[in-house]
């Protein structure tokens, strides 16, 4: 294992940040085909088109098109597709272009869903194992170990603890650190704002609930009082209830755990109820339907809103190639989905990329190869590269590489979990986001140690948390 480099711009220390606990049926069809041909998929997602001559290699997302998450389905499969589309598929790892297939767990459950991916649709690269984990990890446990396979990206596995992947046996890596980082990174924010009272709301979804549970332990550690936890149904049209609740509480801040569309629902009703305060969320907050929902007159009788999260690095050159091709890219861009800074795009960005280089360096798209492969290729020492190209034409020339993308340097924990900033960005006045805030990562280690938790596993790997 190669040792670990801090990133060298934003912080002395990196930790984790979080995970958005953001988030098919067999209906669900192919976003990309190899050998030139195009497919749309069913779910709201786009089209697109491959190049290179080798057997297609099958992407199966887990998707969320319907659900407490399904305001975000189209833009999350877009978020996997651009990179496909843009970037690998030009000149595809081992020469196998990439398909990808998006499969709605909402109604049938990310367990279900994950089996369609395997058994119908063969996929090789598994996208996004997260929320439901447990309820199928023996299946995929038994299926790895006699198909060494599949690779398992990640953009939303914070719900998964961090001793669990990052290795051949459960290749499992992810993008955006951990869901208790999220709830921690929320209470921090508000230590830095003055904060003394807070009121911890989350709607009843496992990762929510994982983030609410660690802002609780992390509000405890820096000395802020919850004046009470919040828990409520997702998907319901009203949270009148609640915010009368908070109301009568008045708190100095609010930390919200919720989906974008709950979240808004809450904040307007409690500016109905005349309260005005600190609103701190989670990162699916960057999605347009917040901001839709809530609206701007909304936004302007609080006296803050903004979301934990983590940070873009805006001066090395793997934004300056990624943020002008996704903001002028047709069908992905701006407006459809927001612009080059949403938390999602160039996390998904950084995440797919590194797998595909990773898949090149190893030789394989077997998990023997391509677990140990992620850790070699973002991390020192290595000639740095910036962007998917350049670093592959370093692998096929025989080089090491350490790959530094947008999210930080590429180097991920022995579990499988990236190293990111954490971060708060608030909304402007006219509901566009402000400039992101960093969180002092010292002092975030420091509370993250206090209030990780582990799944407990036995001597025959049969896990609990």
């Amino acid at each position: 294992m190669k040792r670990v480099r801090m990133w060298r711009v934003l912080t002395l220390v990196l930790v984790f940040a979080m995970v958005a606990a953001a988030c098919g049926d067999d209906d669900a069809a192919t976003t990309t085909t190899g050998g030139g041909t195009t497919a749309t998929t069913t779910g709201g997602g786009t089209t697109a088109t491959t190049t290179g001559g080798g057997e297609p290699v099958v992407v199966c997302e887990l998707a969320y098109y319907t659900g407490e998450f399904a305001p975000y389905g189209p833009s999350l499969t877009d978020d996997i597709a651009f990179p496909i589309d843009f970037v690998i598929n030009e000149d595809p790892p081992l020469g196998r272009p990439w398909t990808l297939v998006s499969e709605d767990l909402g109604t049938v459950g990310e367990a279900q869903a994950a089996r369609t991916c395997l058994e119908n649709h063969g996929a090789e690269i598994l996208v996004s194992q997260a929320h439901g984990y447990r309820t199928y990890r023996d299946y995929m446990i038994e299926w790895v170990a006699e198909h060494d396979g599949p690779l398992g990206p990640s953009v939303h596995g914070g719900t998964i603890p961090g001793n669990l992947g990052g290795k051949a046996s459960e290749p499992i890596f992810r993008a955006q650190g951990l869901d208790e980082a999220l709830g921690m990174t929320g209470i921090l924010y508000a230590e830095s704002i003055g904060a003394e009272t807070v009121v911890i709301f989350a709607t009843e979804v496992e990762g929510f609930q994982i983030a609410a549970n660690a802002a609780e332990r992390a509000a405890e550690a820096v000395g802020i009082e919850v004046l009470a936890r919040i828990d409520a149904p997702a998907e319901q049209a009203s949270y009148r209830a609640e915010a009368e609740q908070i109301a009568t509480l008045a708190p100095d801040a609010v930390i919200v755990q919720a989906g974008s569309v709950e979240s808004a629902t809450l904040i307007k009703q409690a500016a109905e109820a005349g309260l005005s305060l600190d609103w701190i969320g989670e990162s699916g907050w960057v999605q347009p339907e917040f901001m839709n929902t809530l609206g701007v007159e909304t936004l302007a009788s609080q006296q803050s809103v903004g979301f934990a999260g983590f940070a873009y690095d805006d001066t090395t050159p793997a934004w300056d190639f990624f943020q002008p091709l996704w903001d002028g890219a047709p069908g992905h861009g701006p407006d459809e989905f927001g612009d080059a800074t949403g938390l999602y795009h160039f996390s998904t960005y950084d995440l797919m990329v590194q797998t595909a280089l990773a898949v090149e360096y190893g030789g394989s798209y077997l998990a023997s190869d391509w677990a140990p492969a992620m850790h070699e290729v973002g991390e020192a020492p290595g000639t740095v590269c910036y962007t998917y190209a350049d670093c592959l034409a370093l692998i096929r020339a025989g080089e090491d590489v350490d790959y530094e993308g947008i999210t930080g340097n590429g180097t991920y924990t022995d579990g499988g979990v990236n190293h990111v900033v954490q971060s708060y960005t608030p909304y402007n006045a006219d509901g566009t986001k402000g400039a992101q805030q960093f969180i002092d990562a010292e002092r975030a280690l420091e509370v993250l140690e206090l209030i990780a938790v582990d799944a407990v596993c036995d001597a025959d790997n049969v896990c609990t948390w």
